[in-house]
């Protein structure tokens, strides 16, 4: 199934307020959108993905509509799902975006350096 497109544009439009700094790649059979060459929030059919401190990961998957991020059988702690049906509003988007790119600040890169060729 194809990323939720609209869902895309919503998110497009909250991250270009005040970030310069993002790519968007297609990952994980969706959109993915990279801010400072981190991994933040995507589209993944039609829910959301957002990578969060994993230090409040507790207190958010309890929220309506939120779950762990599962791809391999394994829980990811700071990575969550958030199912568009909770995200009627900008203000319910603006929240889970907010909250990955909070954590972008304070997140690992996972760009790997380039390789330098020998001359």
């Amino acid at each position: 199934m194809a990323y939720n497109e609209k869902l895309a544009d919503r998110i497009r439009e909250i991250i270009a307020l005040n970030h310069k700094n993002v790519e968007e790649k297609k990952m994980f059979a969706g959109l993915c959108f990279m801010v400072n060459d981190k991994m933040c929030v995507g589209v993944h059919e039609d829910r959301i993905m957002v990578r969060l401190d994993p230090a409040v990961f507790d207190q958010v998957i309890e929220k309506e509509g939120c779950e762990p991020m599962n791809f391999t059988g394994k829980i990811m702690r700071g990575f969550v799902f958030v199912d568009e049906g909770v995200l009627k509003t900008k203000k319910q988007l603006d929240f889970w975006v907010q909250l990955g790119l909070a954590y972008n600040k304070f997140a690992k890169s996972s760009k790997k350096p380039g390789k330098v060729k020998k001359k």
